[in-house]
């Protein structure tokens, strides 16, 4: 009898072993929600996107096998990265379609990971600004910075563009006027050296900036007449306190009713800059323009209101101002229309 019982009794003792053994597996697991590993990307037209395209995101990589994965996607401001993000109402996709309320924004997708212990969260870094469909569009104009003296060095600012993804270059040749500017052959880098045949003409620069839709150009303003000139640079020192900017008549050329002004000036905060310019004449209404820049050497040129056209002189005056208010001297310098 007791050698039928112990087959059965051993395979219950085994039994209850196998269990005890799965227990104790079980108390021993701890809960473990998916853990990101590597980021989520975006893929598509990312680095630069239109209305219309299409961009999706990756998963990314995750620890403690995540069962389901789920998105949200995101509009942010146009500059920093995933910067103010607000979550966009039913773009819960892995995939979205970039809309016009997006234009002028960046874009970001969130990746939840989920498992039966919890749920991990992930972001893809953000998109490029988001432009309306069609060839780029210039908000601010190019602009030429260095002095145009032969053996200096000039260079190309792009300006300001929506939409642009390349940029190119073509520098001109104008007349003494400003007139009947022609390309300089070769002369298509950021860059340009001034050139002893380049006296006595204006220097501008055309950026061509380009995206799939095609291409725009926008010309930069022109330098004032090339010349052999030896310009001299100063040392701006700044002391503790808000300080009054600086600025620094260099020069006051007249070509027929035009003018081109060149000056020196420089703020503690390196900030924007306001001028004010005056041009004034005895007997005469002045008449004043406003421009902004920062710290530097700059040209800018501009032809005179008819009521200046008469004989006389005429003064032109220049006074910077900060962003509290602050005003630098007065500056001034005078020509003669005869």
């Amino acid at each position: 009898m007791r050698c039928h019982l112990l087959p059965r009794m051993t395979a219950v003792l085994g039994a209850l072993a196998a269990a005890g053994l799965v227990a104790t597996a079980a108390s021993a697991r701890s809960t473990a929600a998916p853990a990101q590993t590597s980021s989520p990307t975006l893929q598509g037209q990312a680095a630069q996107p239109f209305v219309g395209d299409k961009l999706t995101t990756t998963d990314g990589s995750w620890s403690n096998s995540p069962t389901k994965y789920t998105y949200q996607w995101e509009r942010c401001d146009p500059t920093g990265d995933r910067v103010n993000c607000v979550a966009i109402a039913g773009a819960t996709a892995q995939s979205y379609t970039v809309a016009t309320a997006d234009v002028n924004h960046t874009l970001k997708a969130d990746v939840f990971a989920s498992n039966a212990d919890g749920v991990g969260k992930a972001d893809t870094k953000g998109s490029g600004v988001v432009a309306a469909r069609g060839v780029p569009k210039n908000t601010g104009r190019p602009t030429v910075s260095g002095a145009p003296v032969v053996g200096e060095t000039l260079t190309a600012n792009n300006g300001t563009w929506t939409g642009a993804s390349t940029f190119s270059y073509q520098w001109q040749l104008c007349d003494v006027n400003g007139n009947n500017c022609a390309d300089i052959a070769g002369a298509t880098g950021k860059t340009y050296g001034v050139r002893s045949a380049d006296t006595g003409h204006e220097i501008l620069v055309q950026v061509k900036a380009g995206n799939r839709f095609g291409s725009t150009t926008a010309d930069s303003d022109r330098t004032v007449p090339a010349s052999v000139t030896v310009q001299t640079t100063t040392t701006v020192v700044t002391v503790g306190g808000n300080q009054a900017p600086t600025i620094a008549f260099i020069s006051l050329k007249r070509v027929g009713f035009k003018l081109y002004a060149r000056f020196r000036t420089c703020d503690d905060s390196g900030g924007r800059i306001r001028i004010t310019e005056r041009d004034n004449k005895a007997r005469v209404l002045s008449y004043t323009r406003h421009f902004a820049v920062t710290c530097g050497t700059y040209t800018r040129s501009w032809k005179l209101v008819k009521r200046f056209h008469s004989h006389g002189r005429i003064v032109v005056s220049l006074r910077a101002s900060d962003s509290a208010g602050k005003l630098s001297r007065l500056v001034s310098r005078g020509v003669t229309i005869r």
